[in-house]
This record gives C-alpha cells, sequence and structure tokens, in this order.
C-alpha cells in the first residue's frame, strides 16, 4: 500500500515537472532568441547590417508635417518653394516625434539665426544634396543602411550612401592631423556598450535637411547598446560650445536587417550631381 502511494506520488510529481516545462519552454526559447550576440571573448557582437527607422533624417526636432523644408509666401499659407515645387509629395515633409532628449537643440542665438537661413536655402545649402559625405551622427540615420565588421582588434562601419566610411581606433592615434567630413572616431568598452568619441570634422555637415548644423569644434560620444540580437539602442552626445549652450543627446534604436538576402548597396552619388554641379560650366549649357 506505501509503495503504491508513493508511485503515485512520484508520477505526479514528475507530471507536475513536465506541465511546469512546457509552461516556460515558450519563455526560455524567447529568452535565447533574444539573447544579445556575443564574440569568442564576450563582447557584444555588432556584425550586421543595420538601419535606423522613422522621419529623423528629415528634422531630429519633433515637428508637424509641411509642404516643404523650403517655402515662399503664398496667397494663404506658405507654398512650396519654386525649387521644389515640381517635386510635390517628394519634397515634402513627414511628421516626427522627434529624437533630440528634451525636444529642442538648445542654439546659441547667432547659431539658431543660422539654422534657420540654411532652412530657408535647403535646396542650395544641404550637403546631402550634393552628395557630400554626411558625417557623424547623421551617417547612423540616413534613410540607407550601414554595415558594422567587428572583430576583437578592429571596429569598422561601411555606410550604403555616398560609399561613406569610419575606421574607429580601438587605440587613440592622438588628435585628428586634419579637419574632415567624417572625423577621426575613437572607441573603448563600458561594459557592454561600445563609447566612440568623435572628433576633427569641418563645418560643413548638418544632423538632417532641417538645416541643423555645428562647427569645427564639435565633439560627438556615441554609445551602442545591443538590446537583443536584432536591435541596438543608439546615443550620441554633441558637445561644441561656439554653437550650443550645453551639450545634448539624441537617442533612437537601429534595427538588424533579417532578410537573408540583405547586402549592403552600392550609391555612390557623386557621378549623379555632375550636372548639378558642373553643369553651368559646359560650353553651352542644357539647363
Amino acid at each position: 500500500m506505501i509503495s503504491l502511494v508513493r508511485t503515485s506520488a512520484a508520477r505526479g510529481i514528475i507530471a507536475l515537472g513536465v506541465l511546469l516545462l512546457l509552461a516556460v519552454a515558450p519563455a526560455l526559447a524567447e529568452a535565447q532568441a533574444n539573447a544579445i550576440p556575443r564574440t569568442p571573448t564576450g563582447r557584444p557582437d555588432f556584425n550586421g547590417l543595420w538601419q535606423a527607422l522613422g522621419n529623423a533624417h528629415w528634422n531630429i526636432e519633433p515637428h508637424a508635417a509641411s509642404a516643404g523644408l523650403q517655402l515662399q509666401p503664398g496667397p494663404v499659407v506658405p507654398v512650396p518653394a519654386t525649387e521644389i515645387v515640381h517635386m510635390g509629395t517628394l519634397a515634402s515633409v513627414p511628421s516626427h516625434w522627434g529624437v533630440v532628449e528634451g525636444g529642442v537643440i538648445p542654439y546659441l542665438p547667432q547659431a539658431l539665426a543660422r539654422r534657420n537661413e540654411n532652412r530657408e536655402n535647403w535646396v542650395d545649402r544641404d550637403p546631402e544634396i550634393k552628395c557630400y559625405l554626411p558625417g557623424v551622427p547623421r551617417a547612423n540615420y540616413m534613410p540607407f543602411p550601414f554595415q558594422i565588421f567587428q572583430s576583437e582588434s578592429h571596429f569598422f562601419m561601411a555606410y550604403e550612401f555616398a560609399g561613406a566610411v569610419r575606421n574607429v581606433y580601438l587605440e587613440d592615434p592622438g588628435p585628428p592631423q586634419v579637419d574632415s567630413w567624417m572625423g577621426q572616431s575613437v572607441g573603448h568598452w563600458e561594459g557592454d556598450t561600445f563609447v566612440v568619441v568623435a572628433n576633427g570634422f569641418n563645418d560643413q555637415t548638418w544632423f538632417d535637411r532641417a538645416g541643423n548644423h555645428h562647427s569645427w569644434q564639435m565633439i560627438v560620444t556615441e554609445r551602442y547598446t545591443l538590446m537583443d540580437r536584432d536591435h541596438i539602442m543608439y546615443e550620441a552626445t554633441m558637445e561644441d560650445p561656439e554653437t550650443f549652450s550645453r551639450p545634448w543627446t539624441i537617442r533612437m534604436p537601429l534595427y538588424r536587417h533579417v532578410d537573408p538576402n540583405a547586402r549592403l548597396g552600392q550609391f555612390k552619388c557623386v557621378e549623379f550631381v555632375e550636372e548639378l554641379m558642373y553643369g553651368h560650366l559646359r560650353k553651352t549649357p542644357i539647363r
């Protein structure tokens, strides 16, 4: 009789264990699927093709939809400027909640005036239109993917737009030798977050299509944190005492391309803007 009771109890415990396993198995599977990928030495593994979503490339500050960045007075409300009116909705601006912490870039008064002037002359001034290198942090949230190549001794970023690249030094080589569009980047680890300090920029890149700008003194501190295998939380803090009253930060997720056919495309657009840049030099201009 006692053996029968023990056998029955054992069977009950086994059945309860099976039920518990069935209950937690989906959660365990999900946890394994979302586990942060790591290199053989335990560092977070950022290798892959990434892209930002949303409309921050139009304007990193919160903004409503509008007929265009470059407007002119209309009979009732402002209308698209002559230079963009024929582009229709392609030149109109979709709304976005913004990525700037606090919602507003802390411009100094003179720098804010220049931003507004940039916006009023978007077609002539935006370096993206002329296929100049996008700079940092703009390269990371343009509507194009970029690829990270990571090893224990190297960290390299390749961008589809204009063929831009960044070699992130893991040992500080000293001050940048010359100012450039993409600057000089030096990275280090803070726990599982990869921190990149970039400087040595020229003053010709923008943050977006809305005329937001900086000076050559800008220092950008980026933070890349893997949330799970397919999402990076990206932060960038800008310091530039010539342009801003204080440091300020943008924050957004980056998404991994999971399509097995995804590849970094070629969009070396310099040849596509030759007519825009140099067409007026023709003996007989075509426009």
